[in-house]
């Protein structure tokens, strides 16, 4: 269903598009292709996950030095271990960072090379954009 417009003469609510799709074919591919419900928003959770500067900071810091504690992290990153340690745990829920323990201390880490990728990719992208603007 199409979101409601609102006509700008009378502040009327409509309920059906005023455009036609032009290529229903096209149309018809992108919406079989298109992921559930469930997968954008488990994404768009992901993403907000990384919205955090200090949170993608810690990312990019694990990304180059592979494994780092909770006080190594906070000394890369600049800011409080306490801080870090919150942010951690956002990245561990969501899948991002893992952790190793040894005898006292945790290690962390990238989880996977999606992960990895997602970020070169992210990085690779706003450098290009840079260049274009």
């Amino acid at each position: 269903m199409a979101a409601p417009i609102i006509n700008r003469t009378d502040s009327t609510v409509v309920d059906e598009c005023q455009a036609k799709a032009v290529d229903q074919e096209r149309v018809e591919h992108a919406r079989a292709s298109l992921p559930t419900v469930a997968e954008t928003d488990r994404l768009a959770e992901w993403f907000r996950v990384m919205a955090d500067p200090t949170r993608t900071r810690l990312l990019y810091a694990l990304l180059e030095a592979g494994e780092l504690c909770v006080c190594d992290l906070a000394a890369t990153v600049g800011s409080a271990e306490t801080t870090v340690s919150h942010a951690l745990r956002w990245l561990r829920t969501s899948g991002m960072v893992q952790a190793r323990r040894s005898g006292r201390m945790m290690f962390y880490s990238l989880d996977d090379a999606h992960v990895r990728m997602l970020l070169d990719l992210g990085r690779e992208h706003l450098r290009h954009r840079g260049s274009r603007s």
